[in-house]
Parts: structure tokens; sequence; C-alpha cells
């Protein structure tokens, strides 16, 4: 037994806040084993002591047994603070959990179905003696099968997510064929099983495929023979393990946990040596063995830049040469202005990441910070609990590896304002230089000249839209977190209008950085939610939306506005917004509040926006 498992089982409900540190740097056969000291704890006390503790419900389903499934989860969950739910199902009965309406997983009600698929689904139904035609009928079958589930899923289980997986193709079925020719053939109609499972993403935006051959090529095993003959366990502890580790970012991300910064210490990190001592021409870059694997590692990096995440450099080193280097050596892939900002000094960095949150005005929890120093490390674990902390060792050949070893960026779908946001965030860093040449926030916020559209959402971006649900967490109403179905079924609903904000000003096109929801009852309307990305609120665009929306209601017809407030643990500074906006309170406890506004209230002019509002859908944005 580890400490750290025995310090898991002194734990108790009220201590459940300190499980996530615990059980960071766990993995593999530790990460099960915490879990299963976590799974004697009642969730129900946890949630008694820790109501806003996130804890999604995950039902298991499948082909197999999958009891090792259950502490892996437990586990995994507990790393992202959240908390484990989990319902697991009889044996081999994916069909008719999944297929029926009216079963008890969909009364359950979770939000995350796992339909755990392995390679005894198709080889117990092949006949004896059997061809690769046997293999290939099965497997059509059995992925039809997969198909119409999923088809009965996105009619029932509104606003849940159902995870597949890929089959591992074993060499007990294919040592069976004597010709390599038959060998070949079999090989050829598996992948193409395993890429119907794949590309179902594409056309069912609440599913996702966990492709499992990336783990396997990592040497994991996919089954255990004995196991698999005796218990029907088909798919090794191992690889469930792994499994497990894909579905905690995926539960991660839909409780609104995303990543969006990778913050890199400099010396033995991104480059080999230390800049202070060694001089830009004495660091290992590229050019010899290890170069060459700090020069894979920025490539990386940058790889992950040119999606939407933000580059940050923390170092201690004095800051002259540390940019100069980054600017002028000629053989660094990483530059300057692959970084949103270049934080080099001789402080804390605990401190310096604080400080960078602020100024991105995002939460610490929103980083992943990669250093050498397992000092360093330690100290932000323990005074940023929410990083995420990954310490590279000496051997820079592995630093990609353990950079990617978790999907710490991970989303759902990629969009056009991902690839752009990096580009944004440094021209906010030029719209901040920009207001410390003014003596007044007027002044400033009247010459960046601020324009804003506020329409309903055409259909290609609501992947955006999901996705803003997902990752705003300050200026965020209600936190309802929205995957693409819902918000496919929001924008399909007549009743409802689903507005995007879009912003731009002086120094460029923010994009698309906000949203509203609209329900429309009798002469109610209901402000379902109100979000607003962190790099445009605070500049009165909240208040010139918020506006126009109400004179929209009332010019409509409405005789009331409704809207409503739940309270988390970083939208605090939005608590009042709808009281300063003039509505009265009609409920309001610890957690959440309601309000309601009955008549159109004076207008607060919003003199420094321009703002154009449009609340009726045109054809083009009902088109997919």
């Amino acid at each position: 037994m580890t400490d750290t498992t025995a310090d898991l089982r002194e734990i108790t409900a009220e201590d459940y806040p300190a499980v996530r540190g615990l059980v960071a740097g766990l993995e593999g056969d530790a990460m099960v084993r915490a879990g299963r000291a976590l799974a004697r704890l009642d969730p129900g006390k946890v949630l008694a002591a820790h109501p806003g503790t996130p804890a999604p419900l995950i039902a298991v389903t499948g082909h197999g047994t999958l009891s090792a499934l259950v502490p892996a989860l437990t586990g995994e969950l507990a790393r992202h603070g959240l908390l484990a739910r989990v319902r697991l199902s009889d044996f081999d009965s994916w069909v008719f959990d999944l297929a029926d309406p009216g079963s008890d997983l969909y009364a359950a009600a979770p939000s995350l179905v796992l339909c755990v698929l392995d390679p005894a689904l198709v080889a117990d139904e092949l006949p004896l003696p059997w061809r690769v035609e046997d293999v290939e009928r099965v497997l059509d079958e059995k992925t039809a099968l997969v198909e119409r589930a999923a088809e009965v899923f996105a009619a029932t289980a509104r606003g849940a997510t159902l995870v597949l997986n890929t089959l591992p193709l074993p060499r007990s079925l294919t040592a069976q064929l004597v010709d390599l020719g038959s060998r070949a053939r079999l090989g050829a109609v598996w992948r193409e099983a395993n890429a119907r499972l794949l590309r179902l993403v594409e056309t069912r935006p609440e599913v996702v495929t966990v492709d499992l051959d990336p783990l396997l090529a990592e040497g994991v095993a996919a089954h255990d023979v004995r196991q698999s003959v005796y218990a029907k366990a088909h798919l090794s502890d191992g690889l469930l393990a792994g499994y497990a580790r894909e579905i905690g970012h995926l539960a991660r991300q839909s409780a609104g946990g995303a990543k969006k910064v990778l913050a890199l210490d400099l010396d033995d990190t991104v480059w080999g040596g230390v800049l202070g001592e060694a001089g830009p021409e004495g660091i290992e870059v590229a050019g010899s063995y290890r170069g060459e694997a700090f020069r894979r590692f920025q490539a990386v990096a940058k790889q992950l830049g040119s999606q939407g995440v933000l580059l940050a450099a923390v170092s201690k080193n004095d800051r002259e040469p540390v940019v100069k280097t980054l600017r002028e050596h000629p053989e660094l892939t990483l530059r300057e202005d692959d970084f949103v900002q270049v934080r080099a000094n001789w402080r804390p960095k605990h401190e310096n990441l604080a400080e960078l949150a602020a100024d991105l005005n995002l939460g610490t929890d929103s980083f992943v910070f990669v250093d050498d120093s397992s000092f360093e490390c330690g100290l932000v674990r323990r005074e940023l609990p929410g990083v995420a902390v990954l310490q590279v060792g000496r051997e820079p050949a592995l630093h990609v590896e353990r950079l990617l070893r978790d999907g710490w960026f991970d989303v759902r779908a990629l969009t056009a304002e991902d690839r752009a946001r990096p580009a944004r965030y440094r021209e906010e860093r030029a719209r901040q230089d920009f207001l410390h040449t003014f003596e007044s926030l007027d002044g400033y916020l009247r010459e960046l000249d601020i324009s804003v559209t506020l329409a309903p959402v055409d259909a290609a971006r609501l992947d955006r839209v999901s996705q803003l649900t997902l990752r705003t967490n300050q200026f965020n109403l209600t936190t309802r977190r929205l995957q693409p179905a819902e918000v496919r079924a929001l924008h399909d609903d007549p009743a409802v209008r689903v507005l995007a904000i879009e912003s731009a000003d002086r120094f460029g096109d923010n994009g698309l950085v906000g949203v509203v929801l609209l329900r429309r009852q009798a002469g109610v309307l209901h402000i379902e939610n109100f979000l607003l990305s962190c790099r445009v609120f605070s500049r009165g665009i909240e208040q010139a939306v918020l506006g126009a929306v109400l004179g929209h209601a009332f010019d409509s017809g409405a005789t009331e506005v409704r809207a409503a407030y739940v309270r988390t643990a970083r939208n605090g500074k939005v608590a009042d917004f709808y009281p300063r906006a003039g509505f009265e309170t009609v409920r309001e406890d610890a957690d959440s509040a309601d309000f309601r506004l009955a008549s159109r209230p004076a207008a607060a002019a919003v003199d420094h926006i321009r703002l154009t509002a449009r609340f009726e859908r045109t054809p083009s944005e009902d088109r997919r």
C-alpha cells in the first residue's frame, strides 16, 4: 500500500477537496488503488458537505465484465476535482440499455454514458469454422446496431454524451487464419468497422469515440487472457485505466474545467542548459542529439499554440537575454511572438503565474505549467492547486510524451475562434498598453471604438456556442454547460433564440465572444443564460447587450422579463448583474437567485459602443 492510498483511506466526506492534490501525480495501478480507497465515500455525504462539487453521473454499460473500470473512473475524476457517481449495468446489457428509451439507464439521466465495446463482441458471434466473410458480416451487424443505439440515444438522452470506443484486433483471432492474404483482409475489414465508429462523431454531435489504438501503441496490453476466459473481462485492467484517463478529461471539459494556457519554463525545459550560465550560443536547441529533443518539444508546443492554446514563458532569468534569445537565436522553433507573454524575472513562479492569470483575465485553474525543477513544481502545486503541474525529467526525448500524456487542451470541436485566440490575446496586450496612456477609463473606452453585433447564431457556429458554455466561468450567469447536441436542439426550437455576441475595436476583430439564450413563454421572456468571454467584459458590452434584449422584449409585447443567477466559485462578480439593471429579486438563497423586470427600465446609455441588434433568424441561419 502506498502512502497516498493510506492517506486516502483516512479521508472523510468533509475532506474531499483535499483529494485532488493527493491523487494529482498518480497513474496506472496507483490511480486504481486510489480509486478503490475513494469508492468507500458516500457521494451523498460529500455533496452535503461540499454542494458545489461537480458530480457527474456516469453510466457504464457494455459487452464484457467492466467492474475494474469503476475505481479507475473514481480516481481519475477526483484528479480533476470531480466526484464520480458511477452506475454499472449488468453484464452484456448494452443493447437493452441503449436501444430501449424506457430503460433504467435512461431513467437515471446520466450525463455521460460509456458503452465499452470489446473484440469478443464479434468473436463470440462467429460460426465454427469461420472465414473472413463471417467476420465482415458480424462486424457490419454490430456496427449497425451501435449506430441504431446512437440514434435512440440522441432522441432520448438530451444533454448527455455517449462514449464509444474502437475494437482492438486480437492476434488470437488473426493467427487462426493460416494464409497471409486472409489475415490482411481481416485487418482491412476490422479497421473499416473501426473507421465507421470513429466517423460517427461527424453526424452525431452527442457521440464521442475513444480510439484505443494510441493507448495500445504505447505498449498497454489489450487483454489478459485468463481474465478474458474466466471472468469475461475482455479488456485489460491497464487498458481500462488508460481509457478512464481519457474519460476523466472528457468529464472535466463537460464540467467547464478547460485548460487554456500552457506556461513553460525555459532552462532545461524549452532548451537545454541554463541561459544565464551558457549564454545563447551555449544552450542546446538543435544540431546535437539532445538539442533535437528540445526542438521536437518546441515544435509540439507551437503546434498546440496554432490550435488556440495560449503559450506563455515563465522563467527565472533576466528578461533582456531571454527576449533577445527568443527573437534572434537562429535555431529556435519557438519565438517571442509565439507567446502571449514572456515573464522572465527572479520572483517565485507561482507569483508570476498568478499575475499572468490576472493579466489574461483567466483563473489559474486554466493553466498547465511545465518545469524540470521538482522544487518549482512542488511550490506551484502547493500555492496554486488548480494549476495542472507537469514535471519533465532530465531526459528531453521524453518531454513531448509527458506533455501529451493527458489531453489537457482537448475540445469537442476546434473552431475558427480557437485558431485566432492567441493573436487576439496578443491584441489584448496592445489594448492594455493603450489603456495606460489614458488618465481615465472613460477616455480609453471612447477611443477604443468598440462595435458589437447581437444576432441569432448561424448554424455553422453552434459548436463555438457549445464551447463558450463549457469554457466560460467568470461572466456566466448560470454556468449551464451545453453539449453540441443541446445547442442544436435550442437552435431548432422556435420558442428559443440563441443570440451570438460579436465584437471588434480599433485593435481587431474579437469574433464570437458571448451568448444570450432567450425563451419566450406566453407573455414572459426568460433570459435562460447570458455569458461573455473574459477577454471582453468590463467594457460595457454586457450592459449594451442587456439593454438591447430588454428593449426588444417590451417592444415585442412581453409583459415581463425573467432571469436567474446560479452561484459558482468563479462567477461571484456577476451576482448583482441583474439587480443593477433594475430587476427585482423574487427569490434568493446562498446558491441562486431569481429576478423579474415588469416594465421597461430607464435607458442606460453606453455611449462608447456602437451596437447592432437583430432578433429574428434569416433562412441562412437555419441551415447547417
